[in-house]
């Protein structure tokens, strides 16, 4: 038994856990604490936070398929290794930045009419978001391919291995900002950024041992195909590659991975179309993941997933910043997203019973159906006593009111901190600032929670389905997308994730007061179902009269976890 023990602790898996926790620990860390520290630098303001979100939003979306394609184009381990110690070393910077800030800012005020500290925020903002792509490099190849080869044939281990890293995910979300938060609190915000910075040092170290550990018990991860390079993304440009590529593909990829492109004969005409052709290959790149993405069996399962991104039920700034214009407390929310994490790790367990029950794909159609049916809960609580919904109240009534009839902005006195730390939606708490500023004037009446309790009800129960679901389509994308394809088209998911999300904050936007939250819900319960019914028809299309005959599968084989016909499952 000790021997089994011994085994287990020092296991390729185990070790995985183990990197992905701290690497996970150091992350949320980081992302709770540089849009505080963001907050506090700018006078309380949430704009650099709003730049922040929107660059880092942005960046992912037009570079996804870049970073996916890189990806794929390396070996595993240098892929791992370079991701990590830029994502860490980025950190650690902005961290000692911050730090700097924290202290002289009076003085960077006064140099070149505060020229200087503006150039540190963006200074910030730019290293921040360096750091936010490599953890994307890092997620893409060590969730998306290394888990597969660590699992090996067994779906089964992969799929508990799946559920397994969504848990500590889960716990880390939780913990890891109440740790931190709690430094700044007895401490100080230049305090936290010593913390972080040190923290991610030692991180650094630790996870690239434990990289090196795994690959050394994992011979497979040194063997990495590169079919995709000599076909260019399943045989999307043949003709660009016909004259000239090789047979063997793994000799075509280190050839262009030390010059980029084949070498090209001739004089300066042949090398300024040499130049140009490197000057398109990441629009190239771009467009042909986004080619091969759509061509991907699981394509409509993917997009399934995307569109759970255009929701503002979720324990977000949004959905924060509403839950304070209702009378929730600080303390009851934090209860509340206590709550939430517990039900996500029930998802966690729900998919692994499931999958053995009614196999891969069926799992997604039941997780689906219970998201849905829990989030009715939300959709009933917009027409429920206490719920501030008013359809003849334009959503645009707060913003054409200052903008029309000149009405200064509400000035923010001394609200409480965790107020203005806890939400996106200034304008959402405009009752509850003017009570802190002590205008008994402008003190919110009671409201009834009825509404709000439904809300929240709906929206924790739904965590269930909703990361149930998620593992579905996380382990689809594992199985059924061929390994030299696996960067590129994870990472252009990963931009079809944030594009939803960006959308979703744009219709926050364009209707942000509270009156029209309730049209949110419903547009956000919409786009949930159309999500869903997109997963219906690629569950629809693979497993055809057979879809709601659940039986009992082959762990290992799990032959309906891929649509008929697709030869590239792992």
């Amino acid at each position: 038994r000790l021997g089994s023990v011994i085994a287990y602790f020092t296991s390729a898996k185990f070790l995985l856990y183990l990197g992905h926790a701290l690497s996970t620990w150091g992350d949320r860390m980081w992302h709770f604490a540089v849009s505080v520290f963001l907050v506090e630098l700018y006078g309380n303001s949430l704009l650099l936070t709003a730049v922040y979100g929107l660059v880092v939003a942005g960046s992912v979306l037009l570079l996804g398929a870049l970073i996916g394609d890189w990806v794929d184009k390396n070996s595993r381990l240098k892929v791992a290794q370079t991701s990590l110690v830029v994502q860490n070393s980025s950190v650690i910077l902005c961290g000692v930045i911050l730090m700097i800030i924290f202290l002289f800012k009076t003085q960077l005020l006064t140099l070149y009419h505060g020229w200087l500290l503006t150039l540190c925020y963006i200074l910030v903002i730019t290293i921040a978001n360096i750091a936010n792509l490599a953890s994307t490099a890092t997620a893409i190849t060590i969730q998306r391919d290394w888990i597969v080869v660590v699992a090996g044939e067994d779906r089964s281990k992969l799929a508990d291995m799946n559920a397994t890293i969504r848990r500590i995910d889960q716990l880390t979300n939780i913990l890891a900002p109440m740790a931190v938060g709690q430094i700044m609190t007895f401490g100080s915000p230049m305090i936290g950024c010593g913390f972080i910075s040190g923290w991610n040092l030692m991180s650094m170290c630790v996870e690239y041992l434990l990289l090196w550990k795994v690959y050394q018990k994992t011979p497979t991860l040194a063997r990495k195909s590169a079919k995709v390079e000599a076909s260019e993304l399943k045989q999307l440009n043949v003709k660009k590659e016909s004259d000239t590529k090789p047979p063997e593909g793994v000799q075509l990829i280190i050839e262009k991975d030390v010059t980029g492109f084949e070498p090209q004969q001739g004089g300066r005409k042949e090398k300024e179309v040499g130049c140009t052709a490197r000057i398109a290959e990441p629009f190239i790149t771009f467009r042909d993941g986004w080619v091969a993405y759509y061509n991907q069996p699981v394509f409509l399962a993917g997009m399934g997933l995307a569109f759970l991104y255009m929701t503002v039920l979720g324990f977000d700034c949004i959905t924060t910043g509403y839950a304070y214009t209702q009378g929730l407390s600080g303390s009851v929310l934090s209860l509340l997203m206590g709550a939430s994490a517990v039900t996500g790790i029930m998802g966690t367990v729900a998919f692994t019973w499931l999958r053995r029950k009614c196999g891969l794909i069926r799992t997604g159609l039941i997780s689906g159906v219970a998201q849905f049916a829990c989030l009715i809960l939300c959709a009933i609580s917009v027409f429920m006593p206490g719920s501030p919904m008013d359809l003849t109240v334009s959503p645009f009534a707060d913003i054409s009111a200052r903008l029309f009839e000149n009405e200064p902005l509400p000035t923010i006195a001394s609200p409480e901190p965790e107020m203005i730390f806890a939400t996106g939606m200034p304008n959402l708490l405009n009752g509850s600032i003017a009570s802190a500023n002590g205008d008994p004037e402008m003190s919110p009446e009671p409201v009834p929670l009825i509404s709000v309790s439904l809300l929240f009800a709906g929206v924790i129960a739904a965590r269930v389905g909703l990361w149930s679901f998620d593992l579905t389509v996380t382990q689809l994308l594992q199985e059924n997308v061929i390994e030299s394809e696996r960067g590129i088209i994870n990472g252009v998911q990963n931009s079809m994730n944030y594009l939803l999300d960006l959308l979703h904050f744009i219709m926050v936007i364009l209707a942000p007061n509270p009156e029209a939250f309730g049209l949110l819900v419903l547009i956000s319960v919409s786009f949930v179902a159309m999500g869903h019914i997109m997963y219906f028809r690629f569950a629809q299309k693979s497993l055809g009269k057979q879809l709601f005959v659940c039986h009992t599968p082959d762990p290992k084989a799990a032959p309906d976890s891929s649509p008929p016909g697709n030869t590239s499952t792992v």
